[in-house]
């Protein structure tokens, strides 16, 4: 009697008859991580690993060749407790918000003038937009020279033609960090315009027919129509101003570097002199760790306002 073998289940074939396929595993994408491999090094040793060393002085005591002692948290107390950390923190929501809602207006009232397709406007755009690009330490050199607080100076020759008295401007109390504030809205305005002019390249122009037909004005069409086109790009620009304001040091450093008697100095000005100047690294740390946490807040309350703005 002969035993047949039990044949072999076969593998049934798929309900729509294609045949079965065998399934691929997925490989992780190994070259495109080559390429950035040196990139994310570079990031990291000049980012992150001094990002984690400022932490780490920040509660000690830095003393260079006789090692740190630990402070826990005296270095963010002093830095708190400290009048000129709080008339430095003043200082920078003054220019945060001048520097920001200035070179917001004016960098709209610019997009509204040079917006539009004719073949000169493209050489207008660029010399608005030079202030932008060009050195920083240029700038403030040229704005020292106009500043000149002299009646015989560039801006005291205009106010005399005008009959105002001749202005000290960097070298008085009172009109130094305003002085500075207008140089920040000359040159932060082009870069917003840019940004502006991209925005309303985007706004329907059926809009504007429609609005006028029904017998909007400039004034209500610009209200009702082109501002709430913008609102994306209004919260953009508020993001990298606001980020842009706190992180201040350059214009300050150049035209004033805090002066006179500290009307200008600014929260990067004097994170920099605790740091060094006075050798103070633990307190310079501290300060530039709380700086960090209020730019980090800033933004995420910028992008909170966002979200709410758009449901």
């Amino acid at each position: 009697m002969t035993t047949l073998s039990a044949a072999p289940a076969r593998p049934e074939a798929p309900a729509s008859g294609a045949p079965a396929r065998p399934r691929r595993r997925r490989r992780f994408p190994v070259l495109p991580w080559l390429f950035l491999f040196p990139a994310l090094v570079l990031f990291a040793v000049f980012k992150f690993v001094p990002m984690a060393r400022a932490l780490d002085m920040s509660f000690h005591e830095v003393r260079p060749y006789l090692g740190d002692r630990w402070a826990g948290g005296d270095n963010y107390t002093a830095v708190v407790t400290d009048v000129a950390f709080r008339e430095a923190v003043q200082h920078t929501a003054i220019l945060a918000a001048g520097q920001t809602g200035g070179a917001l207006v004016a960098g709209l009232v610019l997009a509204l003038l040079l917006e539009g397709s004719a073949r000169h406007l493209w050489f207008v755009r660029t010399a608005v937009f030079l202030p932008t690009v060009a050195a920083l330490a240029v700038v403030a050199e040229v704005w020292r020279v106009l500043y000149y607080p002299a009646p015989e100076g560039m801006l005291n020759s205009v106010l005399g033609f005008f009959g105002a008295g001749p202005s000290a401007f960097l070298n008085a109390e009172g009109t130094s960090l305003w002085s500075v504030m207008a140089v920040g809205i000359w040159r932060e305005a082009p870069y917003d315009m840019m940004i502006f002019i991209a925005g309303l390249a985007g706004v329907d122009r059926a809009l504007y027919e429609a609005a006028g037909a029904d017998g909007a004005g400039p004034l209500r069409r610009l209200w009702h129509v082109t501002f709430p086109a913008l609102r994306p790009v209004f919260v953009i620009l508020l993001t990298l101003a606001a980020i842009r304001s706190l992180r201040i040091f350059t214009e300050i450093f150049l035209l004033t570097n805090g002066g006179p008697n500290g009307s200008t100095e600014v929260l990067m000005t004097l994170i920099y002199k605790l740091g060094l100047e006075r050798n103070e690294l633990g307190v310079a740390a501290a300060g530039s760790m709380l700086l960090l946490g209020a730019s980090v807040v800033l933004t995420l309350a910028v992008q909170a306002l966002r979200g709410r703005g758009t449901r």
